[in-house]
């Protein structure tokens, strides 16, 4: 199949067949940032959505193994009700109440070791194919692009994964499905990322990246929440609406915002050693592995700040809520960050592309996430969860914007942007990977209480804040 020409109002420098550039103002920008913004929502959709159903998922699949028989028709609920009662001296159990609340306590540590092993070894699978994906889609020679058939293949293969969802039967091929739909969204997302540094001139960079943030943001949080309110109604079938979602985006982004061909396109032929090197070359250079550790220790942070956020609800905060509000309040909490976080991409985006400067603001941000983490620990309630998300939604808000543009900025080899995107991608992965086994490691430490995470997310966000600081090449 032929693909159409490049847009009319695109501009690409005399000779070159590697990408559409586009020209500053034109209407060629705008549409691509609006298509950039659908197909970034697909994805978003699918881990924003995964934050409230994963867990709920493990949860139904574990509780079963803990309470049989007798005990199956007990609610979550009315057994953390009961642990309240008898920690706070109200009740002095029976033989039988201290059976459960054993089981109760087994129970918690468990769906928190399961929830950290499908998150975790989903990310660190699929992360290690980032740079190599980065790397291919720099090579590939196609009709559409380098980059729009792993754009395009990967979103129409998760998608088909996804719809495999509710007929999982147990933890372990819950890990596997979901490590292949982590990889299938990241091959779409590394090379849809890579095409803001093929097309966008310098000067636009972070004012797309607030757009395409705020987007991406604000799609996660209400994909969340109506797929919170779908899991009461739908169950676990809530999962196809993001597989709608996912190829529609995608297959959008490449056929209306269309890139050259890359078929004249003159590359090496693919050696063992570029494809290893692809994982750590970007890496000797000093300002971009600062940028990239600042990005890991952030997200380890923010890993261990919300990966039991529907848990918190229930075994937490005081009073508990059952299953079903949990499922409804969790994504509500997050759209309390909502407001916060749009102020910070809007402002921030724009006011650092206007001076210049890139550090302040993602110091900043850091600082002012790791004190929100500290608001549930010394006030456990629901006002304190939605507390700490306002805070910490204004500094997260700051921080995607304006690191995404960071990142651009300290790229060492304009020749190998996707691969060294990759590897950027892959940092925030590692984090996002790391940060649940630290927080199965904490609760599991701590007997199945979830308090300790909040102070553990704090230091980790507040070293992220200092590793910006050595970076010389960008102010």
């Amino acid at each position: 199949m032929t693909a159409p020409a490049p847009l009319p109002d695109a501009a690409t420098p005399a000779g070159s067949t590697v990408a559409v550039r586009y020209r500053p103002g034109s209407r060629a920008i705008r549409r691509y940032t609006f298509l950039y913004a659908l197909a970034t929502l697909g994805v978003v959709l699918l881990f924003g959505s995964a934050a409230v159903l994963l867990p709920l998922h493990v949860q139904e699949l574990e509780f079963p193994r803990f309470f049989t028989g007798a005990d199956a028709h007990l609610s979550l609920q009315s057994l953390e009700d009961l642990k309240k009662q008898v920690d706070a001296g109200k009740v002095s159990p029976t033989p039988h109440q201290e059976r459960l609340l054993t089981l109760l306590d087994r129970f918690n540590s468990s769906r928190a070791t399961r929830l950290s092993l499908v998150t975790s070894v989903a990310v660190f699978v699929t992360m290690l194919i980032q740079p190599v994906i980065g790397l291919l889609s720099d090579r590939t020679r196609s009709a559409w692009g380098r980059r729009a058939p792993w754009i395009a293949g990967g979103a129409i293969a998760g998608a088909a994964l996804i719809a495999l969802f509710p007929l999982v039967p147990d933890i372990a091929v819950l890990v596997v499905l979901w490590s292949l739909v982590q990889m299938a969204a990241n091959v779409v997302q590394g090379p849809l990322s890579a095409t803001v540094a093929d097309r966008i001139p310098e000067d636009r960079l972070a004012g797309v990246s607030t757009v395409t943030g705020m987007v991406g943001y604000f799609g996660a949080i209400v994909g969340a929440a109506v797929t919170g309110t779908l899991f009461t109604v739908m169950g676990l079938a809530a999962y196809f609406p993001l597989a709608v979602a996912l190829a529609l985006g995608a297959v959008s982004f490449v056929w209306f915002a269309r890139d050259r061909s890359s078929r004249d396109l003159v590359v090496e032929r693919p050696r063992l050693r570029s494809f290893l090197s692809s994982y750590v070359l970007a890496l000797g250079d000093r300002d971009y592995r600062w940028a990239w550790i600042a990005k890991v220790l952030l997200f380890i942070g923010y890993g261990i700040s919300t990966v039991y956020a529907v848990y918190m609800l229930q075994s937490y905060v005081s009073p508990g809520l059952s299953v079903d509000d949990a499922a409804k309040t969790a994504p509500l909490v997050q759209v309390a960050g909502v407001p916060g976080a749009l102020v910070g991409m809007a402002v921030c985006g724009r006011w650092s592309d206007r001076i210049g400067r890139r550090k302040p603001f993602v110091a900043a941000a850091s600082l002012i996430m790791a004190g929100s983490f500290l608001i549930p620990f010394v006030w456990p309630t629901l006002p304190g969860m939605f507390a700490q998300a306002i805070v910490g939604g204004l500094g997260f808000g700051v921080f995607i914007v304006v690191d995404q543009a960071l990142s651009i900025d300290v790229l060492p080899d304009p020749d190998a942007v996707g691969r060294d995107l990759g590897l950027a991608t892959l940092g925030g992965n590692l984090g996002q990977a790391v940060g649940p086994l630290l927080a199965g490691a904490v609760v599991a430490v701590f007997g199945g209480a979830y308090g300790p995470i909040w102070p553990f997310a704090c230091v980790l966000v507040l070293m992220a804040a200092f590793a910006v600081l050595p970076i010389k090449r960008v102010r």
